[in-house]
C-alpha cells in the first residue's frame, strides 16, 4: 500500500482525468482517505440543519435522535455499497449506469442527478454565505460569491485536493463539533430534554427519512471519490471506510442539531448559523466557528460539484462516443454548474429551510429506485462482472437503451407518488398512514425485488469475467489476456 501512496507524488497538483477508467499505474490512495472525506463532508452545517429539522418539525428529542440513527445506518449501507464499487471499477459511479439503463439510457437518471447537485449545492452555499458575512462583515449575498469562487477553484483542481481538504475539515470539524457540544452541554439541561418523550410515527419516520435521505443521497458519486484507490482493495474495506465516516459524521452533527434546536426557543429557524455560532460565544471564538462552517461546507460543496461535473460529462460522452475533457473545457462546465447554484442560492436564501425540508425528502422518489437497480445488478445480477470498454460503445453489449432497466426504474418513481408527503406533493394514502411517508422505504425494496426478478429471467448475457480497457503499461500482453481480447472485440 506503501507503494500505491507514493505514486501520488508523482501526479499533477491538477486532476487529468475525468470520466476515464483510471489506469492501475495511476491508482493510488489509503482507506483511512474514504473515512476522512466522508467525515469532513459531513460534520457541517447542513448536517445540523437536517438534524434540526426533526424537532423544528414536532419530534421529541429522545425518539428523533433514535430516528436518525435508524436512518443513517439504513441509508449509509446504501451508500456504502456504492462505493465499493469504486475500486473495482476504476469508474464513476453514474457511467456504470450505463449497464443497467443502456449508453443513451443512462442519462435518465444522470440529469436528475444533476438537479440534484444543484439543489445541495445551492442549499449548502447559502448557509456558507451566512458565515462568511458574518465572518467578514459583508452581506449574505456578499458571502455566497465569495464562497461559490473557493469552489470553483477546488473543483477545478480535483480529486487530490478535494481529499486533502476533506483530511483538513476533519480535524477542524472534529475540533469544532467539540467545543460546541461542551459549550451547548453547559448551557443546557440534556438530561431534561431527553426524559421528554411523545412517540409517535409521523415524527419519528420523518427523522428516519431525513437521515435515510442525506445519505441515500450520496449513492450517485460516492465512488467517484473511491475508484482511484487500487483495484485489490477490499471490497468490504471501502464499505466500511466509507459507511462508517459518512455515518459517525452525520449523526454527530445531527445531535448537535437536534440538541441547538430543542434548547432554542423558537430562534433557530431562520437564523440558523448565528444561532449555532451564538453558542460557542462572541468576538474571535467566533469568527473561528464562522470559519470552520465555511470551511466545513467547502468539502460538501466541492463533492456535489464535481459530481456535476462528471455526470455532465458522462452524458455528452453517451451521445457523442469517448469524451476526452481538456482543462478549459472542466473549467467551463464548473462554472456553468457554480454560476447555476448560486443563482439559485441567491434567489432562494430567505426562504431557506422549509424549501430544503421539501427538496431533500422530494429526492428520495428518484434515487432509491436507481440505487436498488444498480445495487441488485452489480452484487446479484452480473456479480461485479462488467464489460468496461462496452459501457462507450452505444452498439456494444448494452446497447442504447435498456428498456428493462428504464421501465423498472419508472415502476420505482410511480409506485412511490401514492406514499409521497412534501410540499411539493401529497400523496393519496399520505393521511390514512398517519401522515407519515413512508415513499422512500417502497422506492428500495419494490424495484429491487420487480428488477431482480425480471433481470434473472431476460437479463442479456453477462461477461464470465470483469472486462477491464486494455492498459499499454500491463505486465500481460493483451492479445494474451482474456480481458484485452474481449475489450478488442467490444
Amino acid at each position: 500500500m506503501a507503494v500505491n501512496t507514493d505514486r501520488a507524488g508523482n501526479k499533477p497538483l491538477i486532476e487529468r482525468r475525468s470520466i476515464d477508467y483510471i489506469p492501475e499505474a495511476e491508482r493510488h490512495g489509503r482507506l483511512f482517505s474514504q473515512f476522512t472525506l466522508w467525515m469532513g463532508a459531513n460534520l457541517q452545517i447542513t448536517a445540523i440543519v437536517t438534524g434540526a429539522l426533526a424537532v423544528v418539525l414536532g419530534g421529541d428529542v429522545f425518539w428523533s435522535l433514535i430516528g436518525l440513527l435508524i436512518g443513517q445506518l439504513l441509508g449509509g449501507g446504501v451508500m456504502a455499497l456504492h462505493a465499493a464499487q469504486g475500486p473495482k471499477l476504476g469508474l464513476p459511479q453514474m457511467i456504470s449506469s450505463r449497464v443497467q439503463f443502456g449508453v443513451y439510457g443512462a442519462a435518465i437518471p444522470i440529469v436528475l442527478v444533476c438537479l440534484m447537485y444543484l439543489g445541495f449545492t445551492a442549499t449548502g452555499t447559502v448557509l456558507s454565505g451566512q458565515a462568511l458575512g458574518q465572518l467578514f462583515n459583508v452581506s449574505d449575498s456578499v458571502g455566497i460569491l465569495i464562497f461559490a469562487s473557493v469552489i470553483v477553484l477546488v473543483t477545478v483542481l480535483g480529486y487530490r485536493v478535494i481529499h486533502w481538504i476533506g483530511r483538513v475539515a476533519s480535524v477542524i470539524g472534529v475540533i469544532a463539533f467539540v467545543f460546541l457540544f461542551w459549550r451547548l452541554m453547559s448551557q443546557t439541561d440534556v438530561g431534561a430534554l431527553l426524559q421528554i418523550r411523545h412517540f409517535s410515527w409521523s415524527s419519528f419516520l420523518l427523522a428516519v427519512s431525513l437521515a435515510a435521505s442525506w445519505q441515500i443521497a450520496f449513492g450517485p458519486y460516492v465512488a467517484d471519490y473511491s475508484r482511484y484507490l487500487p483495484s485489490n482493495t477490499s471490497a468490504v474495506k471501502t464499505f466500511f471506510a466509507a459507511g462508517a465516516g459518512s455515518v459517525v459524521g452525520a449523526q454527530v452533527a445531527m445531535i448537535l442539531g437536534v440538541f441547538a434546536a430543542a434548547s432554542a426557543n423558537g430562534q433557530f429557524a431562520g437564523h440558523e448559523v448565528a444561532y449555532i455560532v451564538g453558542l460557542g460565544g462572541t468576538g474571535a471564538t467566533a469568527a473561528l466557528l464562522y470559519f470552520s462552517i465555511a470551511f466545513g461546507k467547502v468539502t460538501i460543496s466541492t463533492l456535489n460539484s464535481y459530481g456535476s461535473f462528471m455526470c455532465i460529462a458522462t452524458i455528452i460522452s453517451g451521445f457523442k462516443g469517448h469524451l476526452t475533457v481538456t482543462r478549459m473545457q472542466r473549467l467551463v462546465f464548473v462554472l456553468v454548474i457554480v454560476g447555476a447554484a448560486t443563482l439559485i442560492a441567491l434567489l432562494g436564501q430567505h426562504s431557506f429551510l422549509g424549501a430544503f425540508k421539501s427538496f431533500i425528502l422530494f429526492l428520495l422518489a428518484f434515487f432509491t429506485p436507481w440505487s436498488a437497480i444498480n445495487l441488485v445488478d452489480y452484487y446479484c445480477i452480473t456479480r461485479e462482472r462488467y464489460d468496461v470498454p462496452a459501457l462507450a460503445n452505444p452498439n456494444g453489449r448494452y446497447g442504447r437503451w435498456n428498456l428493462l432497466g428504464i421501465s423498472v426504474y419508472v415502476f420505482g418513481v410511480l409506485v412511490q407518488l401514492p406514499f409521497i408527503s412534501t410540499k411539493f406533493y401529497t400523496g393519496p394514502l399520505v393521511a390514512a398512514l398517519g401522515d407519515v411517508d413512508i415513499s422512500w422505504i417502497i422506492g428500495l425494496v419494490l424495484p429491487a425485488a420487480v428488477y431482480y426478478v425480471c433481470a434473472k429471467k431476460w437479463h442479456s448475457a453477462v461477461p464470465d469475467q470483469l472486462i477491464l480497457p486494455v492498459e499499454q503499461n500491463s505486465v500481460v500482453p493483451p492479445e494474451k489476456s482474456g480481458a484485452g481480447r474481449a475489450a478488442a472485440q467490444a
